[in-house]
């Protein structure tokens, strides 16, 4: 149950994060390299518990 909530959590702050760099119009690599950190983190997380 924990780790689904802490997954949630992740995903909200993913979504932010994209939200927040796509308004500054950053271009796409940071977003790609942003999510595939998100997925690590939470790989991680669920490899863990």
């Amino acid at each position: 149950m924990k780790r689904i909530i802490i997954l949630t959590l992740l995903f909200v702050f993913l979504c932010v994060a994209i939200y927040v760099l796509y308004n500054f119009q950053l271009g796409s690599i940071p977003i790609l390299l942003m999510a595939v950190l998100f997925f690590y983190i939470g790989y991680q997380i669920v490899k863990r518990s």
